[in-house]
């Protein structure tokens, strides 16, 4: 299992926070997903296609890059 991580812009409160979890742990292969909206960023774990994540994330009206 690996894990991700995602910087996310856009997010400005809880809703959106559970928006973007909501969206990413529906990601096939995502076994547990964390989103702090303190930081713009979230933490995933799964065996998953980065471009899936960022893709999830993107459909929910928010923008998404993979952290390195």
């Amino acid at each position: 299992m690996k894990e991700l991580h995602l910087n996310i812009r856009g997010m400005t409160c809880g809703h959106c926070v559970r928006a973007v979890r909501e969206a990413l742990e529906a990601v096939p292969g995502v076994t547990r997903a964390e989103v702090s909206l303190e930081a713009s960023e979230a933490t995933i774990q799964g065996d998953v296609d980065p471009k899936a994540l960022v893709a999830a994330v993107e459909a929910e009206g928010y923008s998404a890059e993979v952290r390195t």
